[in-house]
């Protein structure tokens, strides 16, 4: 216990990561209240998008991704898991907001899947835990740019081979987020766009400004590598 208490007071930036269980709260507070009634967000171009069950495999890994990303940062870099939460916290709460405002949902699940495999159970039980609705902008996209964002901009993975994988791993999550009809194309271009402004706001604004007067202040700027002007 004693050690527990002592890793708190020594990481006290860890507690911006409360702010998950209130997303998740709100998050199925509104997939339970919008089940129907919503915008359809599919196009034409989704048709030209296969279904291909395998893909649940990256899907689900997003969770892992955004949460081993998030204790590494806990442990060694405190200022870049505070941008990390902010970005977070700016993209998922803004993607609540708005399906909550805007409700929307997509219709391109497969009403009965051609095989039985390991990947068809695991993505029928993804689709009983994350319904149809409030899709758009997706918070799976968000959460894969908020966690390459971090990496980015995280001294301590300026390796090329950790950002490399952690780029190729992102970009498979989100091309999953089509294979397995979880989301249309125009959610995971609403995410993109989201997530690009997010960007500016946390790591190129308010990243910014705090850079400077840390380096004024003479202290260690955690993201000097791509310190923004």
């Amino acid at each position: 216990m004693q050690t527990i208490k002592t890793f708190i007071k020594d990481h006290p930036h860890m507690w911006w990561g409360l702010y998950l269980p209130v997303y998740l709260g709100g998050f199925f507070l509104i997939e339970h209240l919008i089940t129907d009634n919503y915008w359809a967000t599919q196009t034409f171009i989704d048709e030209y998008i296969p279904f291909c069950e395998y893909f649940v495999i990256p899907y689900d890994s997003w969770g892992f991704l955004l949460l081993a990303l998030g204790l590494y940062l806990i442990v060694k870099d405190a200022e870049g898991f505070r941008r990390y939460m902010w970005s977070i916290m700016l993209t998922f709460g803004f993607a609540t907001i708005f399906c909550a405002l805007v409700p929307n949902g997509q219709d391109l699940r497969p009403a009965v899947m051609e095989h039985h495999n390991f990947c068809t159970w695991l993505l029928q039980n993804t689709y009983n835990l994350d319904t149809n609705t409030n899709v758009l902008p997706s918070v799976h996209v968000l959460g894969v740019l908020d966690a390459l964002y971090a990496v980015h901009r995280t001294p301590g993975l300026r390796r090329t081979g950790w950002r490399t994988f952690a780029d190729i791993w992102g970009v498979i999550i989100i091309c999953s987020t089509l294979f397995v009809k979880q989301h249309a194309f125009i959610d995971v271009v609403a995410g993109l766009v989201v997530g690009a402004i997010a960007y500016v706001i946390i790591y190129v604004i308010i990243g910014g400004r705090r850079d400077r007067r840390m380096a004024a202040a003479g202290k260690e700027v955690p993201c000097g590598e791509h310190t923004d002007p």
